[in-house]
Parts: C-alpha cells; structure tokens; sequence
C-alpha cells in the first residue's frame, strides 16, 4: 500500500473519537512499552550455559510488547557497572549497543525493515492498534482526502509507540547459597552440641534446624538491569521517513539513531521461595530463580522510572479490576492513578489526564509471578488485582487506565 495513504488514514482515523460506555467489561485499545530484552553471560562464571538456557525461555513481561531482536546473549568477563545512584551507564554496554547499531535495529523492526531490499512496512504499527479496526478498502477510501496532518499524527504515533521501546540488558550471575547454607548449619550444629549439656530438648531442636539448613540447596542469582529508551523524536521519525524503501540511504543512516540511558535497578532474588521443587529439577529451581529476580528489577524499574511505567486498562468496572499482581510490584501499600485519554480540537491524542486514584484490596491482590500457584501463594488463583476508589468517581473509570504512582 501507498505510504502517503497509510499516513493520511492514520490521520483521519485518530481524528475520530472513541467515547468510554459505562459497561461491566472494558476493552480499551491502548499503546503499551515495547522491550527488548538481552543477556550478559559470564561464561567462566558457575552455571553460566544454564543460566543462557533458562533466559532464552523466559518471555517479556505481559504488560509490554515483545519486540525482541535476534540477539539475545552477549557474552563477556566484565559484569556490568552496578549504578546504585543511577548517575550512569556502564561505558562497555553502551559501547556494545552503538557498535551493533541496536537503535537502527529497533526502528528496522518497528518498519518491518527488509535488510535485503530495503523495503518497508507500516504492518506492524497498525497491528499494534492505531489501524487495527479499519480495513484495507477504509483506508483506501479515507486516504483520498487531504494529507494535511499525516506527518503529526505519525510522530505522535510514533511517540507512543516507536518512541516507547526500551531496552534491557541483565547482568545475571549465580551465587551460592548452599555455602551459608552449610556454614549456618555446622554453626547451629555446635551450639546444638554445648547447649545439649544444658537443655537436651533446646539442643536437639537446634540440631535438627542445622540438618535443614544444611541440606537445603537453594539456586540464588544476581540480576544487574540497565535500562534503556530508543530515542524516537521528529529528528529521528524524519530520519525513517527519509530513507523509506532506499537500502543503501538507510544503512548510511544506521548511526544516528540512538537510545539514551534511563537507569538501572539490582536484585538478589534473596525473598524467592523453592517450596515443592525437588532436587533432581535443578532447571525448574534456575528458572525460577532467574524469572523472579527479572520481574522484580522490571517492577522496580517501573516505580522509578515514569517513561517505562505500565499503564494497564481497567478490565471491569463493576468490581474495578486490572489484569496486574505481585509480578508488576502490585502490593498493599500501591496507589494507583485512573487516567482518561484526552484529545485536542482536531481529535488526536494529546495526553492524559487523572479523573481519579485507586487502591488494591487487601487480600484481593493476584498473585501473577512465576510458579507462585505451585508454591500454594495467596491470591495465585484470583485472575485479577481488585481495587477500590480513593478519590474520584467511578463512572468517570469506564475506559480508563490505572498508572502506579511512586
């Protein structure tokens, strides 16, 4: 198809409003984050290939999309510079990502690049659902109007949508626990032993607490995320727009796209649980050690950083529900914000705004991370988080979705 008629069908089609109905179910269209997700493998570090093994099977998290490139381990003896003030990025991942050009990459697959030909396709935005409810005759029809406008709508477009992809690169690396474990066993062991000559029951029983310790094999790793934004401004919209189709115009331009370094989060997976995984699955124990340590920068990632915040449809109103749990950070304490697209005059989004807050209900909050059901988690059964208002009015939440406040 004709790219000026995509544009000006992208043009008309946002133009017409959408109003929220006040119904029990909420089917909101809404642009999500894009992540792209790598791995810095340590090769000579302890479990390393199987370490590789269990990432290569962990998917995105559900709340954004997978715009996943073909490379996914990159392997070093450096670990990544642990920025615990976010002050900056590590000068070896950020050399790696230009070297490898990732920022032409992303745009290459967010315009269904042909790396042969050149050529290009707007598929994939409209899959991503700013044409997905019009058909090709539509869009045939609309693109016979004026043009006038197509070229804003397409950078807002790609605000929301090219300009929201992130990078993450997790440093993972495994610790061993079964050490302390037996450490801490042998300690218990001994106080067991001199205090048995005062009080044989406390000795025994600290006996058979250093038995447990000692026996138990715990798979503990680091996980060290930097993020990353692709920078998708109108330097770089026109930049795409201006070597459309022409392979050799391109592949000169690849360098001056870019990303730009947002932050970084640490975690040691040390509250995860292993309750029901036997010894002889020791690649249920690494995938679930590795998922849970990844969901927990990602949620984190997601409190700090506004640009990388989930926001999430409402699902219901009537109870206010949101397909989010534990995995997204979701806890008692969470405060939710109810946000309503606005529109200016010519009906193109321009924004947000708050009609309102939400907070979870106790006791009601899903438990939605990894192999939490096997472990007997509570709320791993519910399907949904449900909340309840703090302030607004919940015939104003109709369409509407909840971004958490940090």
């Amino acid at each position: 198809m004709n790219k000026k008629i995509i544009l000006a069908a992208l043009a008309l089609l946002l133009a017409s409003p959408i109003g929220a109905q006040k119904t029990k179910k909420i089917d909101t269209d809404y642009r999500r984050s894009s992540i792209y997700s790598l791995m810095v493998s340590h090769p000579k570090e302890k479990y390393a290939k199987e370490i590789e093994d269990v990432f290569l099977e962990i998917p995105n998290p559900d709340a954004y999309n997978d715009h996943d490139l073909a490379i996914k381990i990159l392997s070093t003896e450096e670990k990544i510079k642990k920025d615990d003030h976010n002050t900056g990025a590590d000068p070896a991942i950020d050399q790696w990502l230009e070297n490898n050009k990732i920022a032409s990459r992303l745009v290459a697959q967010w315009w269904q690049r042909d790396w042969n030909t050149g050529e290009m396709s707007s598929q994939k935005v409209e899959e991503s659902g700013i044409l997905a409810n019009c058909t090709n005759a539509e869009m045939l029809a609309r693109g016979a109007a004026s043009l006038k406008g197509a070229d804003r709508t397409l950078r807002e477009s790609g605000a929301d949508l090219i300009g929201n992809t992130f990078v993450l690169v997790n440093d993972i690396t495994y610790y061993d626990r079964a050490k302390k474990g037996r450490a801490w066993g042998m300690a218990l062991k001994i106080a067991g032993a001199a205090l048995s000559a005062v009080n044989s029951d406390l000795g025994n029983s600290l006996s058979s607490f250093g038995d447990i310790a000692e026996t138990y094999k715990g798979f503990k790793v680091k996980v060290n995320t930097a993020l990353y934004q692709l920078v998708y401004d109108d330097a770089a919209d026109n930049l795409a727009m201006d070597t459309w189709g022409d392979k050799e115009a391109f592949e000169s331009a690849r360098s001056r796209f870019k990303l730009r370094y947002v932050g970084s989060q640490y975690s040691d997976g040390g509250t995860t649980s292993f309750m029901g995984i036997r010894e002889d699955m020791p690649e249920v124990m690494i995938r679930k050690a590795c998922q849970r340590a990844l969901d927990e920068n990602v949620a984190n990632l997601a409190k700090n950083f506004q640009a990388f915040q989930i926001k999430t449809p409402l699902t219901s109103v009537e109870p206010l529900e949101a397909s989010i749990g534990r995995k997204e950070g979701v806890d008692e304490k969470s405060v939710f914000e109810v946000l309503r697209e606005v529109q200016d005059e010519n009906g193109l989004p321009k924004g947000y705004e708050k009609v309102g807050e939400v907070v979870p209900v106790n006791n009601l909050i899903w438990d939605n991370r990894y192999m939490a059901a096997e472990e007997l988690a509570p709320g791993a059964n519910l399907g949904a988080t449900t909340f309840k208002k703090k302030s607004g009015n919940t015939d104003d939440f109709a369409g509407c979705l909840l971004r958490q406040i940090k």
